[in-house]
């Protein structure tokens, strides 16, 4: 049975959300949708989006989750690439974006806005609204196939975004997968049978998805959050007890800024797991996080293709700073150098990594892509890093961030944790840009209101040098209303290369 979900204060029980997704599925199968077939989602954290989880599960579809502040060109080429037949969206999005959907797509609208009655009509010869289509629907019954999961769009360092497809398991392997994966999860995401979770995180992104899906499962609870607020964060950990919670660094570092007397204002003792993935977190946030809520925090070192590959506790991480930990299950990580040679225990090279626990992958419509990331079975996705004596992992940066000025190699997530020290200053985003003189130069792009805050450029590099050695400190900063970002939820430094190299700052 399904866990229980919580959404806007309503409940939806278990035995509900099953049904739901027996529907949907259902539904699905009448429409032609087939084992291996895409599902297109577009649509903010709803419960609807659930309903779409479950129903791939037990029709061996699999769903695509599409970043809602896509522009319509952006969503087209998903669509296109991902060979969606159905696009089940918010009505408003599905009509802002509507003329770039292909004809023959199925259209499956979503009112976000129940209780106002609020609904944008679209399509009307193709669309079907939703909840009145779901109810007349009745559950699944075609064949027993393998469930399948996401269909996530990883924009790698160049080019289009890339869909990752995984192999399906076999039927009669798949309770010894299923197993494996459980194990992954308690250990980097935390859920384990009975858990209440609380995930605050974009399901468009892909570890909160792979979350979601896995709480579903398996958590008693799963209190679900239209979006991200840090105070109602805290609210809701004592108002239903979490013990287990998904955060990203720039969470933290929101949550860090509420006042003492508001964090106060929360009895938090029921939290045990705080799973963090997506992005490396600065060793000083997450010591701050720990000195707060005590050694419950745990960090991930993961990507769309690889899954799991690390995991590194409290304890940890509190000594040996900045470390992604060590092979989680049976996971295996190498560091090779560009010739494929093995680099010694310190040295900085490629990451190549392996997690049995999830099937193989191929990049939709690439398999050359695939391939050429491969290396005696391990594959690599350009992150660079280092193994210490005792095997836990480091990572400096992708190769392709690296900055090489005046000969030095700099990796700028350094000077990106450095910058994360301040206390006005939001997610921030280091690279480099070329320069006549030293090859290339540090930019940095600071989410943040200026104005606001009363910050300069000139006093960023002042709090810096005590910091970091002179030449790591970047030699133009902009202030940024937002960050650029990839479906992942990775802030797309490839995008401000090229919006500079168009329109250098000059700041």
């Amino acid at each position: 049975m399904p866990a229980d979900l919580i959404f806007e204060d309503r409940l939806r029980p278990g035995d509900e959300l099953l049904a739901r997704g027996q529907r949907l599925a259902g539904g699905l199968y009448r429409l032609g949708i087939r084992e291996g077939d895409t599902v297109a989602v577009l649509m903010g954290n709803l419960p609807e989006y659930l309903d779409v989880i479950q129903a791939c599960r037990i029709a061996g579809c699999m769903y695509c989750p599409i970043n809602w502040h896509f522009t319509p060109a952006e969503i087209e080429y998903l669509l296109v690439d991902s060979a969606a037949k159905v696009l089940i969206a918010d009505a408003e999005l599905l009509a802002a974006c509507l003329h770039v959907v292909p004809r023959d797509t199925l259209l499956l609208a979503v009112d976000a806005n129940p209780v106002s009655g609020h609904y944008v009509p679209v399509r009307s010869e193709a669309a079907l609204r939703y909840e009145s289509w779901l109810a007349s629907q009745a559950p699944y019954d075609g064949p027993t196939v393998a469930p399948r999961g996401h269909l996530v769009y990883t924009s790698g360092t160049t080019g289009r975004p890339k869909g990752v497809v995984r192999d399906a398991v076999p039927l009669d392997q798949l309770q010894a997968r299923d197993q494996q994966s459980q194990t992954v999860i308690a250990s980097t995401f935390g859920i384990v049978p009975g858990c209440r979770v609380l995930l605050p995180a974009p399901l468009y992104h892909s570890a909160p998805t792979l979350f979601a899906r896995s709480a579903m499962q398996t958590a008693a609870l799963l209190v679900l959050m239209p979006r991200f607020d840090a105070l109602r964060v805290l609210e809701l950990i004592e108002r239903h007890r979490i013990d287990t919670l998904y955060l990203v660094p720039i969470m933290y570092v929101r949550l860090l800024k509420l006042s003492a007397a508001e964090r106060a204002r929360y009895d938090l003792s029921s939290l045990r797991f705080i799973a963090s993935t997506g992005a490396p977190c600065s060793p000083d946030v997450k010591r701050a996080m720990i000195e707060w809520l005590g050694p419950i925090v745990y960090e991930t070192y993961a990507s769309s293709e690889v899954g799991m590959v690390t995991v590194i506790d409290s304890r940890d991480a509190l000594a040996r700073p900045g470390s992604a930990g060590r092979p989680v299950g049976d996971a295996q990580v190498r560091i090779r150098r560009e010739s494929g040679e093995s680099c010694d225990v310190g040295e900085i090279g490629l990451i190549y990594a392996r997690q049995p626990a999830y099937p193989d992958f191929t990049y939709r419509n690439n398999h050359a892509a695939r391939e050429r990331i491969e290396r005696d079975g391990l594959v690599t996705l350009g992150d660079m890093g280092y193994l210490d004596a005792d095997g836990y992992l480091y990572v400096c940066d992708r190769a392709s961030d690296m900055v090489i000025s005046g000969g030095v190699n700099i990796y700028p997530v350094e000077i990106e944790n450095a910058l994360a020290r301040h206390p006005a200053l939001g997610d921030v985003a280091v690279f480099g840009v070329p320069d006549a003189e030293y090859g290339e130069r540090l930019v940095a792009a600071i989410e943040c209101d200026a104005a606001a805050s009363g910050l300069s450029a000139e006093a960023l590099i002042d709090f810096l040098r005590p910091l970091i050695a002179g030449y790591k400190i970047p030699r133009e900063i902009a202030f940024v209303a937002h960050l650029p970002r990839d479906d992942n939820g990775k802030i797309a430094k490839r995008r401000l290369r090229d919006a500079y190299a168009t329109s250098p700052w000059n700041r």
